[in-house]
């Protein structure tokens, strides 16, 4: 089969929303377990991903593994599909007579992930707080029962019940943009946004250049267009081109997540740039602390993009449009 004539760019801009929203939805949790384990510095709260997992479902409830999800839900949406459009839109610009070179590819994918960043810096920002909320609770150590029994006024026969401090207000996502724009206005919400560009250009770079590939293995061409793949194909494509770029730019985003973290543990460090962050780390933590969730990001990049290429294939855009019209 023929592949299908070139979507319109609403087209690419809604299969892009519409595949950033079901994928966060089915990965967010694993998500939230990397940020939580990246910025582990002294106190090991959590000692692996599905220990992570099982201690907030303790503490905060199942819904607590979603902290964030309605910020990254928000914003995913523009996110990929600015993505994926303009990967699409840079591929065709550069395509001659139909075929595009390697260098091209990677310039298309280079041209991506400098364009999302505008929504994904604030994305970032916003969600990493509250993920990251829960294991400082975790932190805070809660008084033994001797310590909050210990010296009243009068002695009772009857001991005083533990005393457990009050829990800190859960930050919310309005609260944290008011007070940034506030105190550091809008360049507040922009934090790390070099080490975001860091991180999403050698991404893109990677992976749009090897999905592309994947996906056109065992596709014949009928002149100068080639078969269109199936679904399957397009899913395994986007899960392992997305698995390896991740696992690759895994010690940029460790940076870009402590960076990018405005509270800290006790005893953590704060970083002044890109260039302290990574002497910091190296010399507190040794070089395996730039991998830390890098499985984390591996289990949550790839069904993400696997997603995003099995919608974007789909044509749901097309179809919506095509409804609507």
């Amino acid at each position: 089969m023929a592949e299908k004539k070139v979507s319109s760019l609403p087209a690419k801009l809604i299969n892009g929303g519409v595949a950033g929203l079901v994928g966060v939805t089915c990965v967010f949790p694993i998500d939230l377990a990397k940020t939580r384990l990246q910025n582990q510095q002294g106190v090991q709260v959590y000692k692996g991903l599905l220990d992570c997992l099982s201690k907030t479902v303790r503490s905060e409830g199942y819904f607590g593994c979603y902290r964030g999800a309605a910020v990254n839900l928000t914003l995913v949406t523009p996110e990929k599909a600015i993505k994926l459009a303009a990967n699409d839109v840079f591929r065709q610009k550069l395509s001659r007579d139909g075929h595009l070179p390697l260098w091209g590819e990677v310039l298309a994918g280079c041209g991506a992930g400098t364009c999302q960043v505008v929504v994904t810096t604030p994305m970032e920002m916003l969600k990493i707080q509250l993920q990251d909320a829960g294991r400082l609770a975790a932190q805070r150590p809660i008084p033994t029962p001797a310590q909050a029994a210990a010296p009243g006024p009068a002695p009772t026969l009857v001991a005083p019940p533990p005393m457990r401090p009050s829990p800190p207000p859960r930050p919310s996502a309005m609260g944290i943009t008011a007070e940034l724009l506030k105190t550091k206005g809008l360049a507040g919400l922009y934090r790390g946004a070099g080490a975001t560009l860091m991180r999403d250009v050698p991404f893109s770079m990677i992976y749009f250049p090897l999905f592309a590939n994947l996906n056109a293995l065992g596709r014949e061409k009928v002149g100068d267009v080639q078969a269109r793949a199936p679904f399957w194909q397009s899913f395994m494509a986007g899960c392992g081109a997305g698995s390896v770029a991740a696992v690759a730019v895994t010690p940029l985003d460790v940076i870009k997540t402590r960076l990018q973290t405005l509270q800290k543990g006790a005893g953590e460090d704060t970083y002044k740039g890109i260039v302290d962050c990574t002497q910091r780390i190296m010399m507190r933590e040794g070089p395996s602390a730039f991998l830390k969730g890098a499985t984390c990001r591996a289990l949550v990049i790839a069904p993400l993009f696997g997603i995003a290429q099995g919608v974007y294939f789909l044509g749901v855009g097309e179809t919506l449009l095509g409804l609507l019209g």
